[in-house]
């Protein structure tokens, strides 16, 4: 008898551990698969349900008809690197100093990059129990500590820097790393090769909550894509339009394959999944369209600053809904921890907020009075309600956003008090920020290893130094830093400038054959002023 209560007593205690895993497990089931996708230098309306016309995007067009689609969706701030930050910290990156892009990575700043003492979204979505994975581009820090892998991923592929090849060619200045280590066999167009990293840590990740952040280096500068993706768009005659109408469809295509996994899995339902671009589109460069915004990339404008942008969250958000109060990419951060059931930060509060509550009316009110923008301490921006305050060039401008999106009709004169009141606002925002603590920089105004020259190379009478620049820049109409033969109309400068000779001259070397070309002539002279003294 004694021995059959024991059995019992056992049995008993196991089916309770049993039930008490089993619940465990069942909670881990419920809390949601995050997916954040990011394009880079998206133009406000270069995609279908943003209204664009020439360039079919149905897989992200699916997350708005299936989800809801913000029209005043905003960046953190108007280029790549400080936008990036403000997501990963889930604040304004100003109160941490970070202001500027790095520039090239040999020249950048010694403390450029997301501090140590700012917890990445990754970093709290791993401590709830995540699996956590990026891909793409990092740009917010180079130095060891700083990498993706050690900011919370459990695995990365992608690339450091600001921008590279799509091209399946191996690119040593921006290399494509996994977990740190160098990958030299890269074969795929980038953009493909980041879908099928994406797809592979779903696969991995799908019997546990996961955290995907597929930051898509598409479709910013060079312009660069395959002849099958260009082949889809021969309605388009501007080749360089052409080029981003296909480089904008790799895009789509990977984000339809990362649903299509979801969908295999069916994971689709359990899945919160935003997509915002980083900055406006940079027209210039990339043939990127805004409209009917004002302004590009940089710029404090609408255009530089407000985003396509839309999140999907299937039986949770109602399909095909358009909100239009202002949102930002720090609530991206706010959102997903909230939604993974991580406690709200006390000791930093995050500048984002969770916009569940709003999106499904279980709160009332507007997730944010105000928004503000900075770059450098000399452009700014102050958003609160339809008024919006520009400090670009010349003296600051006025506009009410509800009858004038395009900013084309400055309202300073007429409303003094009101400009009065959103620069007050904005001083008080800025007071509570930190100054920037670095500066774009590249061989211009510093040396390798990031140290500040004194004076900047272009310094001097001529200015040689920009001109060539300038020039170069005009010249190099893909953007992807190397001037090929067809860009060059004398030949002779081709054949003697490219020193290395694999076929295209970079800015380095451009610079080097105008200075051996004026030294030529410096000693040409000297030898023709001695001569005439004889």
């Amino acid at each position: 008898m004694k021995n059959l209560l024991l059995i019992v007593l056992v049995l008993a205690v196991v089916a309770v551990e049993g039930v008490a895993l089993g619940a465990g497990r069942a909670g881990k089931e419920k809390l949601p698969n995050i997916i954040v996708i990011l394009a880079d230098d998206l133009g406000y309306a270069d995609i279908g349900c943003q209204g664009c016309k020439d360039i079919v995007t149905p897989h992200i067009d699916s997350i708005a008809a299936n989800g809801i689609r913000f029209t005043d969706g905003y960046a953190t701030h108007p280029v790549c690197s400080p936008s990036r930050a403000g997501l990963m910290s889930g604040r304004y990156q100003h109160r941490f100093g970070f202001e500027a892009n790095s520039g090239p990575e040999e020249y950048a700043a010694a403390n450029f990059g997301l501090p140590r003492s700012e917890k990445t979204l990754a970093e709290r979505l791993k401590g709830a129990g995540y699996a956590t994975g990026m891909v793409g581009k990092w740009h917010i820090g180079f130095k060891e500590g700083l990498r993706p892998h050690e900011r919370g991923f459990d695995y990365y592929y992608g690339f450091l820097s600001g921008a590279r090849t799509y091209l399946p060619v191996r690119d040593d200045k921006n290399p494509l790393t996994r977990n740190g280590q160098p990958v030299d066999d890269e074969r795929e167009y980038l953009t493909d090769a980041f879908a099928r990293e994406s797809v592979a840590f779903i696969e991995r990740s799908r019997d546990k909550p996961f955290f995907l952040y597929l930051a898509f280096n598409a479709v910013h500068i060079p312009l660069e894509a395959t002849s099958d993706y260009e082949k889809r768009f021969p309605h388009i005659s501007d080749p360089d339009r052409r080029t981003y109408a296909g480089m904008t469809a790799a895009m789509d295509d990977a984000v339809g394959d990362v649903l299509a996994t979801l969908r295999k899995h069916r994971l689709e339902e359990n899945t919160l999944i935003f997509f915002y671009s980083d900055n406006g589109g940079p027209t210039a460069k990339n043939t990127s369209r805004n409209g009917p915004l004002r302004g590009f990339k940089t710029d404090t404008y609408e255009g530089g600053v407000r985003v396509p942008f839309m999140v999907q969250w299937k039986g949770k958000l109602a399909a095909g809904s358009v909100y239009r109060e202002m949102v930002m990419g720090f609530d991206v951060h706010a959102t997903a921890i909230t939604a993974a059931g991580v406690a709200m930060p006390t000791d930093k509060p995050l500048d984002g907020v969770d916009l569940i509550p709003f999106l499904t009316g279980k709160k009332t009110g507007i997730p944010h009075e105000s928004l503000f923008w900075r770059t450098g301490n000399r452009k700014h921006a102050a958003r609160v309600g339809d008024w919006k305050l520009v400090q670009e060039k010349g003296a600051p401008q006025l506009f009410n956003l509800a009858n004038d999106i395009s900013e084309s009709h400055n309202l300073a004169k007429a409303n003094p008090e009101k400009l009065r009141q959103l620069q007050a606002a904005y001083d008080a925002w800025d007071a509570e920020m930190m100054s920037p603590q670095w500066v774009r920089q590249d061989r211009e105004n510093a040396k390798r290893g990031g140290e500040l020259r004194t004076q900047p190379v272009t310094a001097g009478k001529s200015g040689r130094g920009q001109i060539i620049r300038q020039r170069f820049e005009e010249l190099d109409r893909n953007g992807n830093g190397r001037l090929a033969g067809k860009e060059l109309a004398q030949s002779k400068f081709f054949q003697q400038a490219d020193t290395n000779g694999d076929g295209a001259v970079t800015l380095d070397e451009a610079r080097e054959y105008y200075r051996a070309l004026r030294q030529t002539g410096e000693q040409a002279g000297d030898a023709k002023s001695k001569s005439e003294k004889k």
